[in-house]
């Protein structure tokens, strides 16, 4: 199924016919099927709403760089669109900064929140990234000036395009060049701030061994919303909901439906 907004297909599932609402949010490079486990499992007991984020799986690219504000903004879009007017979340990754942001602005939309490996705080910067940083700053500077656009004209951009895929993570270098920028404002919004103003019970779950999202993230979060409780394994990275699925499963439903 598709609902287009502000120009962008946006492409979305839905299963179950009875129960209370189950919003699924998949990470940074996911889609629908990321969920599959917990569509088999839990559409018998709530009504599930997938959706390929843009940019992602089926739905189509933005048509400008977005933020989390602008993702947030198109997820209250679809829950309006399908008169949705207060749904559960479960999130991984990308899809927890969405949720961090819509629960924290529209608190009433929201009941309870399920994350694992959320992202949305801005990681602490280190010697070797600091640095990487720096260079890249310099020779992007030294590529990209009012002198070498005049010079060379649009093969700056070019120039800027082979910079990105020489010191971009391996998510940005996957990423075609349209979505390049908006990856760039996502992980450059912090949500932080958001946390104390989230009004819905969360549940967090994670990976001891995560390196996307380290477990201290999984740890100020839980401090900072006001209800929110950490369960968290050894040996496990970024995808734990996956990894640790029986355990996932269990605690996830307990906490949603009782």
């Amino acid at each position: 199924m598709e609902f287009t907004w502000q120009g962008v297909k946006v492409y979305y599932e839905q299963y179950g016919d009875s129960g209370e609402n189950l919003l699924l949010l998949h990470g940074w490079g996911g889609k629908c099927e990321s969920w599959l486990p917990v569509i088999r499992d839990f559409q018998g007991a709530m009504k599930l709403t997938v959706v390929d984020f843009p940019g992602h799986g089926r739905s189509g690219e933005p048509n400008e760089p977005w933020s989390v504000t602008e993702y947030t903004q198109m997820t209250l879009a679809l829950l309006d669109h399908l008169g949705i007017e207060k749904t559960h979340i479960m999130a991984h990754s990308f899809g927890g900064r969405v949720s961090i942001l819509l629960s924290s602005t529209h608190p009433e939309r929201v009941g309870k929140m399920v994350l694992t490996g959320a992202a949305g705080i801005r990681p602490k910067p280190t010697a070797k990234k600091s640095m990487k940083s720096r260079v890249y700053g310099a020779l992007k500077a030294g590529a990209d000036n009012a002198l070498t656009r005049k010079l060379f004209g649009d093969t700056v951009d070019q120039w800027r395009h082979d910079l990105g895929t020489m010191f971009g993570s391996e998510d940005y270098k996957k990423l075609s060049a349209g979505m390049r920028a908006t990856f760039n404002r996502v992980i450059l919004q912090d949500l932080e701030p958001c946390l104390p103003d989230i009004k819905a019970s969360t549940l967090l779950f994670w990976g001891k061994e995560d390196t996307a999202t380290p477990l201290w993230m999984g740890e100020l979060m839980e401090k900072k919303i006001p209800d929110a409780g950490l369960i968290a394994y050894d040996g496990v990275g970024h995808f734990a909901y996956l990894d640790k699925y029986a355990e996932f499963h269990a605690v996830s439903r307990r906490f949603l439906l009782g």
